[in-house]
């Protein structure tokens, strides 16, 4: 019974792994598909499809997935919609929140992002309440914990490279760049540093305190909008 009950609960955490990994996919899809309906389907003209695809493939994302969500937004096989849609609002202790989707119905999406935030303390808001509390820019992480990594020539490498800043971390250097800069900024600096991880993101210019209290719901709230299918990204301005 014993060796049933290991394998079962090994089986448990496979299918939740799975599914997991299932979400992955069909988030990172219809991000390709997007960028291909708005950029076109030449990943070679197009940067933004370029960059999904390549976070598609850190994530081990087939080939054919990525090929299948570039030739829907081609040809628009299965007949679906997709469009992008922001939400903006605030969690608990007053946590500035933005909430980016990719939606084939619209109302749909509007419900479950307004009952996740009704339901953990939170307030859905007008466009433009909490998006001037952020801004866009190219993020990448340099690990430092195993490399050993020359900070001075590193930060003349990011700003000969077009990067805007070099912060300074425990384990990890982060590089910081305009939005139209970061491809190119990336391509540098990878040939010589270990990048662990690079994206284009919503990072918040001022932090919010959470109480004791209202963390727990945050997190909830956090949890049930990322869990989400139709939401892509959830940005806060919480200092964890």
């Amino acid at each position: 019974m014993a060796g049933h009950s290991k394998w079962k609960n090994i089986q448990k955490r496979k299918n939740a792994q799975d599914a997991k990994r299932g979400k992955i996919f069909m988030k990172l899809a219809k991000d390709i598909y997007v960028a291909a309906r708005e950029g076109g389907a030449d990943p070679e003209t197009n940067s933004a499809l370029r960059l999904v695809i390549e976070k598609a493939k850190g994530a081990n994302m087939p080939n054919e997935n990525i090929d299948r969500a570039i030739q829907k937004a081609a040809g628009n096989q299965d007949g679906s919609s997709y469009e992008e849609i922001t939400y903006e609002g605030y969690g608990p202790s007053g946590v500035a929140v933005m909430v980016e989707c990719v939606t084939d119905n619209k109302n749909r999406t509007a419900s479950n992002v307004r009952t996740a935030f009704h339901k953990n303390g939170g307030s859905l808001g007008e466009n433009g309440c909490v998006s001037f509390l952020f801004e866009r820019k190219g993020f990448m992480t340099i690990d430092r914990a195993e490399h050993q990594i020359d900070e001075d020539e590193l930060m003349l490498d990011v700003l000969e490279a077009g990067g805007e800043e070099l912060q300074t971390e425990e384990d990890h250097y982060v590089v910081l760049t305009e939005p139209e800069r970061f491809e190119g900024v990336k391509t540098t600096l990878e040939s010589n540093y270990p990048i662990s991880s690079a994206e284009v993101t919503m990072l918040p210019k001022t932090y919010a305190e959470a109480d004791d209290q209202a963390v727990e719901k945050l997190e909830k709230l956090i949890d049930i909008l990322e869990d989400d299918d139709d939401v892509q990204e959830v940005y806060t301005n919480w200092r964890s």
